[in-house]
């Protein structure tokens, strides 16, 4: 079902909460995964109602509802990598980890762990993160946490680099094959993003922008890396693409909003200087 003569074709099958304003979630996704040359394809857990400034509402939608969208889609059209982002509730988690293993078990997986929104809004329950970290870690090919996650998952605290690479470290010993910990959310002119696998560490450093376009950042990195990794890309490649990616996206955002503002997924389409 997922193998092909051709080898990975970029199918990647993601499994998130839906963002009304364009800028986070499945509409990030989407976006991130086509502009880097992926297939996208989605089982949305939740729909918001939320803009630049924050979240108005969250309905989450029933667990029969996720679960065939996400067998529509692997039964038929295949994936090469599945991503998450923001799921729900304890037994949708349990549910999915259970999919992930029937059905997606050699996939590449990239879980991004999405606990709180850019407002500072918690979204999970605290045994949906038990469930998260018992449940889903154990698959995942990386996990994506932001500094604040990370201390949710591992207990650590995450406010300088080697408090990144010690969560990292937990993260590797609870299960998963890769620790991507993002370090926007740590103080410094020079931000760092720690990624660990049991093979080795790399330290991606990026002088930090002064913008405002950090709305859906977390999402668009994880979905930008499943995109690569689904094309058969190497984590640390992939990774080093989707920042990249992300990167340049931020710094040519078009500015919509009042609050923390969308990135520029479009960017190697409409860019006049694209590669």
């Amino acid at each position: 079902m997922n193998e092909t003569p051709d080898g990975p074709r970029g199918r990647v099958l993601i499994v998130a909460g839906s963002d009304s304003g364009g800028a986070a979630g499945i509409q990030a996704d989407i976006k991130s995964v086509t502009a880097l040359g992926g297939f996208a394809m989605t089982a949305i857990t939740t729909v918001t109602a939320q803009n630049t400034t924050g979240v108005r509402g969250a309905w989450p939608l029933p667990l029969e509802a996720v679960l065939a969208q996400f067998d529509a889609c692997i039964g038929d059209l295949g994936a090469d990598a599945i991503k998450t982002g923001l799921l729900g509730p304890t037994p949708l988690i349990e549910a999915l980890a259970e999919r992930f293993d029937a059905r997606a078990a050699d996939l590449p997986k990239v879980i991004d762990p999405v606990m709180v929104a850019s407002s500072g809004q918690r979204l999970l329950e605290e045994t949906a993160v038990d469930a998260i970290r018992s449940a889903l870690l154990p698959m995942a090919s990386v996990i994506t946490p932001n500094a604040d996650e990370a201390e949710i998952l591992t207990g650590k605290a995450v406010e300088t680099v080697d408090g990144q690479r010690r969560a990292a470290e937990a993260l590797l010993e609870l299960g998963a094959k890769g620790a991507l910990v993002k370090g926007g959310h740590v103080e410094g002119d020079v931000m760092v993003d720690v990624l660990q696998t049991h093979d080795g560490e790399w330290l991606f450093e990026g002088t930090r922008l002064n913008t405002r376009a950090t709305h859906g950042t977390g999402c668009t990195l994880a979905s930008s890396a499943a995109a690569r990794l689904a094309q058969g890309d190497p984590l640390p490649a992939a990774v080093e693409a989707a920042r990249a990616y992300l990167r340049r996206a931020m710094e040519t955002a078009p500015g919509f909003g009042s609050g923390r503002a969308p990135v520029n997924h479009a960017w190697p389409i409409n860019a006049p200087d694209k590669p």
